[in-house]
């Protein structure tokens, strides 16, 4: 008969009771979305990293989806913002109440015990910017708080072989960063993070439309057109859309057609830096590992890269296959979500706090 080791009835018990009262939880907590996986439950949270707060008294007044419907429509005194910025955060006192109001409604009840979080951080960020993530989640009412880089994370989620010695490039493009990441033994063996993603796209194509027609439109405006006829290659059949913003030599209200030619022109810039970026991430790549690129390809993940002919521009840059997977929106959360599930299994990826 197999003995039980010393306490280990206790521990076992334990483990179960602590299950029972507490929801851990992974987010990608992402400039422009953040999304919750609850351990067991999957995704139960994707809303937009906005805060809508009276700039007087800095109560809020909406979170989430509610708060981005104000964008650019609030009266003086209540402001629209986005607490994150580039990846990281900008303000700290909403970042840690809008974290604090997902997590009560990813977790729909309350628990006994508080949960253990692990959050993603973009693989470029500083000592600084990760303590602020961590206070900001203890803040919100977490026990412990744990990162992982987001390219890792995104390579867990589409299933990569990130323990392995062989190379994977993995490209994930969000609303505030660029990430490009060479991983092999669970780590990150070459990196380039950039602070360029979906929203400087959007601010991209805001300025291009004042310079060109003097027309001021809102950045709700410009991330609509970049998803319904932006393109970063040349396309079989142009696209057109009609444009409505406010003329700022008249004053008033004006409609004008826009082509998709023209989108590709506007976002040429911060597409070029990210073609850069890529070529300067192959360039400091060892060469046993990028000749496992060349067999395996490069992997993008990201809501950026849903930008139409962002891969053929990419393949023609890099003569690599570009492989975009099929909900390149979830890969890092579902990767955070694998590794919380598993954390033994993924110790080596995960950045502990100063006191683990």
């Amino acid at each position: 008969m197999t003995q039980m080791a010393p306490g280990s009835k206790g521990v076992g018990l334990w483990s179960r009771f602590n299950n029972l009262f507490t929801n851990d939880i992974a987010i990608d907590l992402g400039t422009a979305n953040t999304l919750v996986y609850i351990k067991g439950k999957g995704i139960v949270l994707n809303e937009p990293s906005v805060v809508a707060v009276d700039k007087s008294t800095r109560k809020v007044h909406a979170v989430g989806s509610k708060a981005k419907a104000m964008l650019g429509k609030t009266p003086d005194r209540i402001e629209a913002i986005r607490p994150l910025k580039d990846g990281v955060i900008a303000d700290f006192e909403v970042t840690e109440y809008m974290l604090r109001e997902f997590i009560n409604m990813a977790q729909k009840k309350r628990h006994f015990i508080a949960p253990r979080i692990i959050i993603c951080v973009p693989s470029g960020i500083t000592e600084v910017e990760k303590r602020a993530v961590r206070d900001s989640a203890k803040h919100a009412g977490a026990r412990e708080v744990f990162l992982v880089a987001e390219p890792i994370a995104a390579a867990i989620g589409v299933g990569l072989p990130v323990d392995q010695p062989s190379g994977n490039m993995i490209i994930d493009i969000g609303g505030g960063t660029t990430e490009i990441a060479v991983i092999a033994l669970n780590g990150i063996v070459c990196d380039k993070s950039i602070r360029v993603g979906g929203d400087e796209m959007d601010e991209a194509l805001v300025g291009y439309i004042k310079k060109n027609y003097n027309l001021l439109i809102g950045d709700q405006t410009a991330e609509q057109i970049k998803k319904e006829i932006g393109s970063a290659f040349k396309l079989d059949e142009e696209l057109e859309m009609e444009v409505k913003g406010r003329d700022l030599v008249a004053g008033i209200p004006k409609t004008l057609r826009i082509s998709s030619d023209e989108v590709r022109q506007a976002l040429q810039e911060p597409v070029d830096q990210i073609r850069e970026a890529v070529k300067e991430a192959l360039e400091n790549t060892p060469p046993e590992l990028a000749a496992d690129i060349v067999d395996r390809g490069i992997v993008m993940t990201g809501g950026g890269s849903l930008l139409r002919g962002l891969g053929e521009l990419l393949r023609e840059t890099t003569n690599l296959p570009i492989n975009l997977v099929d909900d390149p929106l979830y890969c890092v959360v579902l990767g955070t979500g694998k590794i919380l599930d598993d954390v033994n299994a993924y110790q080596d990826v995960i950045i502990h706090s100063a006191r683990d």
